[in-house]
This record gives C-alpha cells, structure tokens and sequence, in this order.
C-alpha cells in the first residue's frame, strides 16, 4: 500500500501542468475536510486500516520538513 500523501501529490514533484493538479486536488480535500477533527480522520483512517501507523509517520516527516520549507521562506 503506497503513501496517501506521496500519491496525492502525484508520486514526485509535478511538471508544468501539474502544479494547478494539486492545487485543485488541495482545494477539494480541504473541502471533504471542512468542519471535521483532523484527528479523528486520521484515528479512522488508522483503525480501518486504509493507512499503516508506518504510512502516518511517513507522512508526518514529510510534513515537518514541508514545514521547515515554508518556514525558511517566510525570512
């Protein structure tokens, strides 16, 4: 079972096009995501056995690098 987030965001960096893909791809999920617990999502997710506690921490690295990321270009 691949990486949710890695397969969301296409399994790499985009090319050309690709960008507004995820783009419109993050503006759905954030609206599938309006008005729910992050968290209870993510504890679904986990006991139903969509995604493996490797796949979460898995994708809350790439997430804290991501937010390293952004951070540096705030400065």
């Amino acid at each position: 079972m691949g990486n949710p987030l890695f397969n969301l965001l296409g399994g790499g960096m985009p090319q050309g096009n690709g960008s507004m893909q995820i783009l419109k791809q993050f503006q759905e999920f954030r609206k599938q995501m309006q008005g729910k617990n992050p968290q209870e999502e993510i504890n679904q997710l986990l006991q139903s056995g969509k995604i493996s506690q490797q796949q979460l921490n898995q994708a809350q690295q790439m997430a804290g690098q991501m937010r390293g990321l952004f951070e540096g270009l705030k400065k």
